[in-house]
């Protein structure tokens, strides 16, 4: 059984999901709407569908896709454009999108550097293209939930993994990769402990640039905080090592 398969019928992970706060997901939503009015726009991994509830809301056409069958039941209460997926293939024609995003998704898939070939390919040029995941190579922070991410020792040694990746997309970037992760699968279920993919907003970036994108932004915070906090946190380069990887694009290759 592949890893995405585990969320099939997944009813722990469906119910985690229903209970997010709106606060989770609003930064992502309000980034996610495109500047056309009735435009169309996706979320793959749309859960229990708040995000794709919301847009619609908003007067948007939006679509979710998700792999899991407890997700899509509780997503279609919120619209009947929200589907099941194999987690590959977006079962949509190229450049139907005006906008198309991710959240806490990629580190899930087991293709990612394939699956965000496939999240621009849908968005129409000139559309937004957004993806937020945990970054485990935090070099700084606090809580950090995942063992990756924890302890001065993983700091160190994801700080020094950084620097090689950068140097690695400068020297052979065709050899690039995510790293891989063995996933921590706990009784009872704990979300995100079982991540595959070790996102981070260095290589979220760099995919996208070969997707056929250009980056808009780059942040380590995927949630709303006040203006004078954001801007510190975000104003130097030590954003790729803290929190979290939030990174918006625009499609510019057709």
């Amino acid at each position: 059984m592949g890893h995405q398969e585990t969320y099939l019928h997944n009813e722990a992970y469906a119910e985690f999901l229903a209970n997010w706060d709106v606060n989770f997901y609003a930064k992502y939503t309000d980034t996610l709407k495109p500047l056309r009015p009735g435009a169309r726009v996706l979320d793959v991994g749309c859960g229990a569908g708040q995000v794709v509830g919301r847009l619609t809301e908003a007067g948007f056409e939006a679509h979710g896709v998700d792999v899991s069958e407890p997700n899509i039941e509780r997503a279609r209460k919120f619209s009947s454009r929200c589907q099941m997926y194999d987690g590959k293939h977006l079962p949509f024609p190229d450049r139907h999108f005006a906008s198309a995003g991710a959240l806490n998704v990629l580190e899930h898939v087991e293709e990612p550097e394939a699956f965000i070939h496939e999240l621009v390919r849908v968005v129409e040029p000139g559309g937004r293209v957004l993806i937020s995941s945990p970054n485990f190579f935090r070099v700084l922070g606090f809580r950090d939930y995942h063992p990756k991410m924890r302890g001065l020792g993983n700091k160190w040694r994801n700080f020094q993994r950084l620097l090689a990746k950068r140097r690695q997309m400068r020297a052979n970037p065709d050899s690039v990769r995510f790293d891989r992760m063995t996933p921590i699968v706990k009784e009872p279920f704990t979300p995100d402990d079982d991540a595959i993919i070790a996102t981070n907003a260095l290589e979220i970036a760099f995919f996208l640039g070969l997707a056929g994108c250009d980056i808009e932004e780059v942040c380590c915070t995927d949630r709303y905080v006040a203006a004078p906090v954001h801007f510190a946190l975000n104003l130097l380069p030590t954003k790729y090592g803290m929190f979290n990887a939030f990174v918006v694009a625009r499609r510019t290759r057709a």
